[in-house]
């Protein structure tokens, strides 16, 4: 975890928040007709608009591609202009240089470094610091593209409309077993839509096949928000066991899926609640495994995580899938991290 801080002198008072903020019409719709990243913008723009002294920002970044990123960075450093102070909590290393001034790295709430921007992202002393920028995705090693086999499923001229827009250009591509198709774009664009899509969970416009003969149970998609896609009053245990009985799963598939997750056991006795925001990733992952899956949409995956455990569970993820022939397309704003892991990209753009 990575703290900034400043206290800049005081200046004039800048230009209210929501004069240099484009709404495109987000104020007409609610909250759940909006992205992820255009949620988390408005949000933003919200504390702001009363001109407080000081300012806390939450992870203000998590789930906006690069431009937006450098938007609110851009909308944070100009709100300092006015004198105040600001405290930003993040996992964004750019995010963190580019504020510069004052970082306190945590561990277990404990801070195990502090110093300026500049030395700690430079040359960082602990070990934690170290692991934390070592598990960016530009220092990922590229993987080995995967052979070429019959494909799984198959879109042509492939798109989705809603309230009579259409999101994005027709697409054409081929997913076969075990390869990894990156989709990228700014919020709003399409992306989760183009997912849901794929798994028939919306309407479509185009070409869409799916090889007949793998069952409809073995397409599923991994949720964006863990806690929602988790039931809040019973135990992850009491969730697996309905799962298990749904399906007649053996038991004692679960216990290796632990292991191999690096999942300790008693987690499975507490409720979603008590759970990390990185256990609880990887304890949907372990659920959606236990279908045999030929198919896995995951829409923004790590983008609740911390550097280093985005790198253990999306290693993981693109791991197994290379193993178990499990084909995925991963959803994220973190373009580096699609290039480091995926056999394809393709970048959206709105309409």
């Amino acid at each position: 975890m990575i703290w900034w801080r400043a206290i800049p002198r005081r200046t004039t008072a800048p230009a209210p928040i929501w004069r240099r903020w484009d709404w495109r019409g987000a104020g007409a719709k609610y909250p759940w007709q909006l992205s992820g990243g255009m949620a988390q913008r408005l949000a933003f723009a919200a504390a702001r608009a009363c001109g407080a002294r000081i300012t806390v920002a939450d992870e203000p970044t998590k789930g906006l591609d690069s431009d937006r990123r450098d938007d609110v960075l851009a909308l944070l450093r100009r709100g300092l202009e006015g004198g105040g102070g600001l405290l930003t909590i993040t996992h964004d290393l750019t995010l963190a240089a580019g504020l510069g001034g004052e970082i306190l790295v945590m561990q277990g709430g404990t801070v195990v470094e502090r110093g300026s921007a500049e030395r700690v992202l430079a040359a960082p002393e602990h070990p934690y610091t170290q692991a934390l920028i070592a598990a960016d995705p530009a220092h990922w090693p590229r993987p080995d593209p995967m052979p070429e086999a019959a494909p799984l499923l198959r879109a042509e001229r492939f798109t989705v409309a809603r309230d009579g827009r259409t999101l994005f250009a027709p697409l054409d591509f081929t997913l076969s077993p075990g390869q990894v198709l990156g989709v990228a774009g700014p919020s709003g664009c399409g992306k989760s839509s183009l997912g849901n899509a794929l798994l028939g969970l919306l309407p479509h416009q185009g070409r869409l096949w799916r090889d007949p003969a793998v069952p409809k149970l073995a397409f599923q998609k991994l949720w964006q928000d863990p806690p929602a896609a988790f039931p809040a009053r019973i135990t992850l245990a009491e969730g697996l066991d309905d799962l298990l009985a749904r399906h007649r799963i053996d038991p004692a598939r679960v216990a290796p899926l632990l292991d191999r997750l690096k999942l300790a056991p008693d987690l499975l006795a507490r409720r979603p609640a008590a759970v990390s925001g990185g256990e609880l990733q990887r304890i949907a992952l372990l659920r959606a495994l236990l279908l045999d899956l030929a198919f896995l949409f995951a829409d923004e995956p790590t983008s609740r995580l911390d550097p280093v455990t985005q790198a253990l569970t999306i290693r993981l993820m693109v791991g197994i899938g290379r193993e178990t022939g499990m084909a995925m397309v991963i959803v994220s704003h973190d373009l580096a991290l699609l290039e480091a892991i995926c056999d394809r990209v393709i970048r959206l753009m709105p309409g």
